[in-house]
Protein backbone atom coordinates (compact mmCIF):
# COMPACT_ATOMS: atom_id res chain seq x y z
CA UNK A 1 0.00 0.00 0.00
CA UNK A 2 1.33 3.43 -0.91
CA UNK A 3 0.99 5.54 2.27
CA UNK A 4 2.56 8.89 3.09
CA UNK A 5 3.11 10.78 6.33
CA UNK A 6 0.15 13.03 7.16
CA UNK A 7 0.29 15.82 9.74
CA UNK A 8 -2.45 15.96 12.36
CA UNK A 9 -3.77 19.26 10.97
CA UNK A 10 -4.00 17.79 7.45
CA UNK A 11 -5.60 14.51 8.57
CA UNK A 12 -9.15 13.82 7.41
CA UNK A 13 -11.21 10.82 8.52
CA UNK A 14 -14.98 10.33 8.57
CA UNK A 15 -14.84 8.67 12.01
CA UNK A 16 -18.38 7.28 12.07
CA UNK A 17 -17.77 5.54 8.77
CA UNK A 18 -14.27 4.34 9.68
CA UNK A 19 -15.20 2.78 13.03
CA UNK A 20 -18.91 2.16 12.96
CA UNK A 21 -19.22 1.32 9.28
CA UNK A 22 -15.95 -0.06 7.94
CA UNK A 23 -14.22 -1.01 11.23
CA UNK A 24 -10.52 -0.72 12.06
CA UNK A 25 -7.85 -3.12 13.24
CA UNK A 26 -6.28 -2.54 16.66
CA UNK A 27 -2.77 -4.03 17.05
CA UNK A 28 -0.73 -4.07 20.26
CA UNK A 29 2.61 -5.61 21.20
CA UNK A 30 5.80 -5.92 19.15
CA UNK A 31 6.85 -7.68 15.96
CA UNK A 32 8.63 -10.42 17.92
CA UNK A 33 7.17 -13.90 17.37
CA UNK A 34 3.82 -14.11 19.22
CA UNK A 35 4.63 -10.64 20.53
CA UNK A 36 1.53 -8.94 19.14
CA UNK A 37 -2.14 -9.45 18.51
CA UNK A 38 -4.79 -7.67 16.49
CA UNK A 39 -8.54 -7.38 16.85
CA UNK A 40 -11.23 -5.64 14.86
CA UNK A 41 -12.74 -2.60 16.57
CA UNK A 42 -15.93 -0.75 15.77
CA UNK A 43 -16.15 1.33 18.97
CA UNK A 44 -13.81 4.16 19.86
CA UNK A 45 -13.07 7.71 18.95
CA UNK A 46 -10.60 10.36 17.88
CA UNK A 47 -10.23 13.84 19.30
CA UNK A 48 -8.14 16.21 21.35
CA UNK A 49 -7.51 15.83 25.08
CA UNK A 50 -4.82 17.40 27.25
CA UNK A 51 -3.69 19.36 24.16
CA UNK A 52 -2.84 16.10 22.37
CA UNK A 53 -4.38 14.32 19.38
CA UNK A 54 -5.99 11.24 20.92
CA UNK A 55 -7.33 7.85 19.82
CA UNK A 56 -9.70 6.08 22.20
CA UNK A 57 -10.12 2.31 22.04
CA UNK A 58 -11.97 -0.12 24.29
CA UNK A 59 -11.03 -3.74 24.93
CA UNK A 60 -12.84 -6.31 27.06
CA UNK A 61 -10.62 -8.21 29.54
CA UNK A 62 -11.80 -11.47 27.97
CA UNK A 63 -10.14 -10.62 24.64
CA UNK A 64 -6.66 -11.99 23.91
CA UNK A 65 -5.59 -8.51 22.76
CA UNK A 66 -6.27 -7.19 26.29
CA UNK A 67 -3.08 -8.88 27.54
CA UNK A 68 -1.06 -7.13 24.85
CA UNK A 69 -2.70 -3.77 25.54
CA UNK A 70 -1.86 -4.11 29.23
CA UNK A 71 1.79 -5.02 28.60
CA UNK A 72 2.51 -2.74 25.64
CA UNK A 73 3.34 0.94 25.64
CA UNK A 74 1.76 1.53 22.25
CA UNK A 75 -0.84 0.41 19.74
CA UNK A 76 -1.82 1.05 16.14
CA UNK A 77 -5.17 1.53 14.47
CA UNK A 78 -5.32 0.51 10.82
CA UNK A 79 -8.08 1.24 8.31
CA UNK A 80 -8.69 -0.74 5.13
CA UNK A 81 -10.65 -0.57 1.92
CA UNK A 82 -13.95 -2.45 1.63
CA UNK A 83 -12.19 -5.41 -0.05
CA UNK A 84 -10.77 -6.31 3.39
CA UNK A 85 -14.17 -6.68 5.08
CA UNK A 86 -13.85 -10.49 5.30
CA UNK A 87 -10.33 -10.19 6.75
CA UNK A 88 -11.60 -7.79 9.42
CA UNK A 89 -14.54 -10.09 10.15
CA UNK A 90 -12.10 -12.96 10.74
CA UNK A 91 -9.92 -10.78 13.00
CA UNK A 92 -12.99 -9.80 15.00
CA UNK A 93 -14.43 -13.29 15.47
CA UNK A 94 -11.37 -15.54 15.86
CA UNK A 95 -8.89 -15.49 18.74
CA UNK A 96 -5.16 -15.07 18.41
CA UNK A 97 -4.89 -17.60 21.24
CA UNK A 98 -5.92 -20.31 18.80
CA UNK A 99 -4.43 -19.24 15.47
CA UNK A 100 -2.33 -16.73 13.58
CA UNK A 101 -5.35 -14.78 12.46
CA UNK A 102 -3.40 -12.10 10.58
CA UNK A 103 -1.86 -14.80 8.41
CA UNK A 104 -5.26 -16.47 7.97
CA UNK A 105 -6.74 -13.10 6.98
CA UNK A 106 -3.97 -12.42 4.46
CA UNK A 107 -2.64 -9.45 6.45
CA UNK A 108 1.04 -8.67 7.09
CA UNK A 109 2.38 -6.91 10.20
CA UNK A 110 5.10 -4.31 9.49
CA UNK A 111 7.30 -2.06 11.65
CA UNK A 112 5.83 1.28 12.63
CA UNK A 113 7.80 4.49 12.22
CA UNK A 114 7.67 5.76 15.83
CA UNK A 115 6.43 3.00 18.15
CA UNK A 116 7.06 -0.70 18.87
CA UNK A 117 3.52 -1.83 17.93
CA UNK A 118 3.31 -2.98 14.30
CA UNK A 119 1.08 -1.58 11.59
CA UNK A 120 -0.45 -3.63 8.78
CA UNK A 121 1.04 -3.54 5.26
CA UNK A 122 -2.33 -3.67 3.46
CA UNK A 123 -3.83 -0.75 5.43
CA UNK A 124 -4.83 2.50 3.74
CA UNK A 125 -4.28 4.29 7.04
CA UNK A 126 -2.16 3.60 10.13
CA UNK A 127 -2.38 5.64 13.33
CA UNK A 128 0.59 5.09 15.68
CA UNK A 129 -0.39 5.71 19.29
CA UNK A 130 1.47 5.84 22.61
CA UNK A 131 -0.72 4.83 25.55
CA UNK A 132 -1.19 7.70 27.99
CA UNK A 133 -4.21 6.66 30.09
CA UNK A 134 -6.50 3.74 30.84
CA UNK A 135 -9.55 3.23 32.99
CA UNK A 136 -12.30 0.66 33.42
CA UNK A 137 -15.94 1.10 32.50
CA UNK A 138 -17.86 1.29 35.77
CA UNK A 139 -21.51 0.26 35.42
CA UNK A 140 -22.57 2.35 38.40
CA UNK A 141 -21.66 5.40 36.29
CA UNK A 142 -24.01 4.54 33.39
CA UNK A 143 -26.45 7.40 32.88
CA UNK A 144 -28.47 5.65 30.20
CA UNK A 145 -30.05 2.29 31.14
CA UNK A 146 -29.67 0.82 27.64
CA UNK A 147 -25.86 0.72 27.96
CA UNK A 148 -26.01 -2.20 30.40
CA UNK A 149 -27.49 -4.32 27.60
CA UNK A 150 -24.05 -4.39 25.94
CA UNK A 151 -22.68 -6.32 28.95
CA UNK A 152 -24.77 -9.45 29.57
CA UNK A 153 -21.62 -11.21 30.86
CA UNK A 154 -20.54 -8.22 32.99
CA UNK A 155 -17.24 -8.14 31.05
CA UNK A 156 -16.84 -4.38 31.09
CA UNK A 157 -14.38 -2.75 28.72
CA UNK A 158 -11.17 -0.97 29.61
CA UNK A 159 -10.69 2.38 27.88
CA UNK A 160 -7.26 3.18 26.49
CA UNK A 161 -6.28 6.65 25.38
CA UNK A 162 -3.36 6.89 23.03
CA UNK A 163 -1.55 10.01 21.91
CA UNK A 164 -1.36 9.87 18.12
CA UNK A 165 2.36 10.21 17.34
CA UNK A 166 2.31 9.46 13.61
CA UNK A 167 -0.22 9.09 10.81
CA UNK A 168 0.47 7.35 7.51
CA UNK A 169 -2.24 7.20 4.91
CA UNK A 170 -3.16 7.33 1.29
CA UNK A 171 -3.96 10.77 -0.20
CA UNK A 172 -7.65 10.15 0.53
CA UNK A 173 -6.89 10.80 4.24
CA UNK A 174 -5.28 14.22 3.60
CA UNK A 175 -7.41 17.34 3.62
Amino acid sequence: MNREEIGVKQFRLPIFEALGGRWMLLTAGTLAQKGHNSMTVSWGGLGVLWDKPIAVVVVRPTRYTYRFMEQAESFTLSAFGPEYRDALMLCGTKSGRDMDKLKAAGLTPIPSSRIPAPGIAQAELILECRKIYSDDVRPERFLSPDIQGHYPKKDYHRFYLGEILAIQGTPAYRS
